[in-house]
């Protein structure tokens, strides 16, 4: 893995894409506009929104494991529980 190439570090804040389109998505609708941290950078992977269509996947995409309190997501949520999840880069913005 290049993290050279990664745009976010682990502890980052980040923000995911509120976005709703077409196609193959692999973000989970539950945590689109929601802010996190980055746990950890898994590396770079061909892109599965390009593969599920039939083409070549790239340019490769750098997949990062991204913590959110689950407080944040549900109104019952516990703050002392977290919930992770594989978020590729293109969905995610730094958090203001």
């Amino acid at each position: 893995m290049n993290a050279d190439v990664a745009r976010f570090r682990p502890g980052d804040r980040v923000k995911v894409k509120f976005e709703d389109r077409p196609g193959h998505i692999r973000t989970p609708w539950y945590i689109r506009g929601k802010t996190g941290w980055i746990e950890r950078i898994h590396g770079e992977f061909l892109n599965p929104e390009s593969l599920a269509f039939g083409r070549d996947g790239l340019p490769k995409k750098t997949l990062y494991l991204v913590a959110f309190n689950q407080s944040d997501l549900w109104d019952k949520g516990n703050n002392a529980d977290k919930l992770l999840v594989d978020i590729y880069e293109h969905w995610l913005d730094p958090a203001a």
